[in-house]
């Protein structure tokens, strides 16, 4: 690879990480020798800061990471405390109406009820911190149960469930919706209107 290459490539690999980045790895990865790596880093380094960028490449020990310029320190600081909470798609707040009201549920409960698989959004949920698991149900295969947490509740506005709208009337074919609904209306939205849970179940 180029010098031009591996410097690209070094950028983008330390800009979706976010996280510190052993040198070896990103060299094992490109097919180059770690010191080869580290003099790239070193003039990406010295190039962000020659034409103050906003953002500094910075060698830890043996890692390399990305980091804001430390004189915009004040200004991404009010940016990040400034942001609203992001919007869940229909799936995601589909699958918390479910388990807020009638939880806690197993994965099989919450398919049953929506008619789709639902496994990518309830891990999602639960990396999220929105679901946790609660136990397991005594029954075959011992399914693993789900309920909300503390953090759904700050993410909807509301101190407990018992603040939760009433239970709307599930019958009839609009009976989803409602459901979805009475939890959307709680939840607060970006100013773009944004979501950010990806919505991959149907």
């Amino acid at each position: 690879m180029e010098k031009k290459e591996i410097k690209s490539a070094i950028e983008a690999i330390l800009f979706a990480s976010g996280d510190p980045m052993p040198g070896a790895r990103i060299a094992l990865v490109l097919g180059v020798e770690t010191d080869e790596v580290f003099d790239c880093a070193r003039e990406l380094a010295d190039e962000y800061s020659f034409n103050m960028r906003g953002i500094r490449l910075v060698r830890i020990r043996d890692s390399l990471q990305l980091c804001s310029a430390p004189e915009h320190a004040l200004h991404v600081t009010r940016a990040m405390e400034q942001r609203r909470p992001p919007r869940l798609t229909q799936t995601a707040l589909e699958v918390l109406a479910i388990a807020a009201y009638f939880q806690p549920v197993t994965r099989a409960y919450v398919e049953r009820v929506r008619g789709v698989d639902s496994s990518y959004t309830i891990g999602l949920l639960t990396e999220r911190g929105l679901l946790e698991q609660c136990g397991r149900l005594e029954a075959p295969g011992r399914p693993a149960l789900y309920r909300t947490t503390e953090l759904f509740l700050r993410t909807m506005g509301i101190r407990d469930l018992d603040e939760l709208p009433p239970l709307p009337e599930l019958s009839g074919d609009d009976g989803m919706q409602k459901l979805q609904e009475a939890i959307a209306a709680l939840t607060p939205a970006d100013e773009n209107g944004q979501m950010t849970i990806e919505e991959t179940d149907q």
